[in-house]
């Protein structure tokens, strides 16, 4: 999620975009793609003590539907990839969710980051029930549950921004029959990880052999790579490049970030080697529908970028419709 510290880009983006397209952009119109009639942009249907300002945040895709997560009040609306409004699923408030940031969907499990309520909930997807709930520590330090990623064996890894943790709900724990503590699994303190003032830990993705996590500091254009396994930091060298990166995806060792620095908002592909050490940026893909885009989602040969307005709140301004893009993946 953007730090409400960042300035607003969204005109210039919009300027530039219009005006020059950079070499790597693709233009978002399904390129490639088998399903050329489906939506290129998706409506959130406005509902809720939210309606006029979602903000969304969050992307899943399970098959055909999509869901976002609300900053505002925590709805979350899903979406069909053929139809083009996505409407509330869970209703915002539900079992104390008032925020709701990045989510993720596993098998049939929808899980849901809670931001400043320090709470994390897992839903079934068919029955809409609650199977889980976390609570961050409450010990007077702030905290900001932003981000998860789940691993190969079901371990589900939650990024705090600003509190310097990496929590880990174990994957035999993951149904609760009420609030259980979300406990810490990495301390970044004393290590090259270190938090700022700003939004720090943000993004996380785990490599496909569960070895790692590739977290985003985004206050620092920095991404580090945690070990899952001895539980090392270590920030990821990039020759020299900055990625300050919000919603993260891997897949392999490609890793796409989204990325709201400098004039143009864009998806970063970065390749990463075998250890995950080290990598080189080797394109960033803007669109003229981009507006603070925040996390992305894989949907088949596209990808899902959130369209979330975060500068437009920023600066007291009335948002337009909320919605999802939809390009073609770099």
């Amino acid at each position: 999620m953007r730090s409400s510290l960042a300035t607003s880009l969204a005109a210039v983006a919009a300027f530039a975009l219009l005006t020059a397209v950079p070499a790597a952009a693709h233009d978002g119109r399904g390129h490639g793609d088998p399903r050329p009639d489906r939506p290129t942009t998706y409506l959130l249907d406005p509902s809720g003590p939210a309606a006029d300002d979602i903000y969304p945040e969050g992307v899943a895709v399970r098959g055909d539907d999509f869901y976002v997560s609300s900053t505002t009040d925590g709805t979350i609306y899903r979406g069909d990839l053929d139809e083009p409004t996505a409407t509330p699923f869970l209703p915002g408030g539900q079992d104390g969710r008032t925020m709701a940031v990045g989510i993720k969907v596993d098998g049939r499990t929808l899980l849901v980051a809670g931001g400043s309520t320090g709470r994390v909930w897992a839903y079934d997807l068919r029955t809409r029930e609650l199977t889980g709930s976390w609570q961050a520590a409450q010990d007077g330090t702030p905290v900001f549950v932003n981000d998860l990623a789940v691993s190969p064996r079901g371990d589900v890894y939650v990024t705090d921004s600003l509190s310097p943790v990496l929590y880990r709900i174990d994957a035999r724990e993951r149904r609760t029959t009420g609030t259980e503590v979300l406990e810490p699994f990495v301390s970044f303190e004393g290590t090259e990880f270190e938090y700022t003032d700003s939004f720090n830990a943000n993004g996380i993705a785990i490599s496909r052999d569960g070895r790692y996590a590739v977290v985003a500091q985004t206050s620092t254009s920095t991404l580090f790579r945690i070990g899952l396994t001895d539980r090392s930091v270590e920030a990821i060298d990039l020759g020299g490049e900055l990625v300050q990166g919000d919603g993260l995806l891997l897949e392999g060792r490609r890793l796409l970030a989204v990325e709201w620095q400098g004039d143009v908002s864009s998806i970063v592909a970065v390749d990463l080697d075998r250890g995950y050490a080290s990598g080189t940026v080797v394109s960033r893909t803007s669109d003229p529908s981009f507006d603070d885009p925040t996390t992305i989602a894989r949907a088949g040969r596209s990808l899902l970028v959130v369209n979330s307005q975060f500068g437009t709140r920023e600066t007291g301004g009335t948002p337009g419709p909320f919605t999802v893009s939809r390009i073609p993946a770099p």
